[in-house]
């Protein structure tokens, strides 16, 4: 945590707005965050409140965050999370992780990103950068995002928990890419599992 904290820092999204920070999360769903950046502006930008999304034309919220990919299954998500929302919740956004799984299109990592970047409550979010850098490294030696999620939270002391996400995936951006990581300029290669193997040859 130490190495990765010595090139980045940890970002604040949505000004910590659960709203925001959960529909953004839906939208940053297999898509990269320039395109998550871009759909989330626009679309608060014409419907700023929890009650203008869910009562929004779906083809506008189609057209607004089309940037965003799959946006015929995403506008529909976020329009009817947001009437669950207003409906059984009270326009609030609640803070534990069995509601949260109950919304259509959340799942753990979703719900994980909203702990942590709307409510600093520790939890660890595994999307793609999480699960391959923990196996690369050897933190875990894991098939799935939900298995890595489980494993990392028996060998990441908490107190870590929060930055682990966010520290990983610029990292994994970055430096520790799938294809052609750059271990020259890896500030954690000494405990890479993967770097290790590369160089006993």
């Amino acid at each position: 945590m130490d190495g990765l904290r010595s090139i980045y820092s940890p970002r604040v999204f949505e000004d910590r707005d659960p709203y925001r920070v959960l529909i953004r999360t839906i939208l940053s769903q297999r898509t990269r965050d320039e395109n998550t950046d871009e759909a989330t502006a626009r679309l608060f930008s014409e419907y700023p409140s929890i009650e203008d999304v869910a009562s929004a034309p779906l083809e506008k919220l189609e057209e607004l965050i089309r940037k965003a990919g799959f946006y015929h299954v995403k506008a529909r998500r976020i329009r009817e999370v947001s009437r669950i929302l207003l409906e059984e919740y009270k326009g609030r956004v609640p803070d534990d992780i069995g509601e949260l799984l109950k919304l259509p299109g959340v799942g753990r990592k979703t719900a994980n990103c909203v702990l942590v970047y709307a409510f600093g409550i520790p939890a660890i979010p595994v999307d793609t950068h999480v699960h391959r850098i923990s196996n690369r490294l050897g933190l875990v030696d894991t098939k799935t995002p939900e298995e890595t999620e489980k494993a990392l939270m028996e060998v990441i002391p908490e107190e870590y928990w929060i930055e682990l996400n966010d520290l990983m995936v610029q990292f994994g951006q970055d430096i520790c890419r799938p294809i052609g990581p750059r271990h020259e300029e890896c500030p954690i290669a000494e405990y890479c599992d993967y770097y290790r193997n590369l160089t006993a040859d």
